[in-house]
């Protein structure tokens, strides 16, 4: 269970900086894991790049289906350095109005088809999440004129 958070960036370049400084710093702890903010960054960038290849970015809603706490630091991480914006899915609704969206197995049969999921309990994620790079967002990748880390 997530039990702490020490910053929240309010921007991109807020988190480089954080990133910088305290790059061994602990940001969050869940089931006996931490993770530091250098930790955060990169598996940030990694998660990012995956998103951008399902098609979300910046303005696009992402939906958020039973994504476990420590995973969801990492995943709101990167829609904001993406610019796009979460929107959790209770448990209870099957059609998110998102075309990308992030579950788990055990949820996935409930959820809409119309949806492109990435469902991080996979193998074929996991596989695609350790090959994708963890260097910082380029401006051609994101479309834009937004600066990521």
């Amino acid at each position: 269970m997530y039990s702490k958070m020490t910053s929240s960036p309010s921007s991109i370049s807020a988190g480089k900086a954080i990133a910088a400084a305290h790059g061994n710093d602990i940001v969050a702890s869940a089931d006996g894991l931490d993770l530091t903010a250098a930790e955060l960054d990169r598996w940030s960038n990694r998660m990012a790049r995956m998103l951008l290849r399902l098609g979300a970015g910046p303005g696009n809603h992402v939906a958020l289906a039973a994504v476990p706490e420590f995973e969801m630091i990492v995943i709101r991480h990167a829609l904001a350095k993406i610019g796009a914006t979460a929107r959790q899915v209770p448990a209870e609704v099957f059609a998110p109005a998102a075309t990308v969206g992030v579950t788990v197995r055990a949820r996935r049969d409930g959820l809409s088809g119309s949806t492109r999921w990435l469902v991080l309990d996979e193998r074929v994620t996991l596989q695609q999440y350790l090959s994708t790079s963890s260097d910082p967002l380029e401006v051609v990748e994101l479309g834009s004129e937004r600066i990521a880390s």
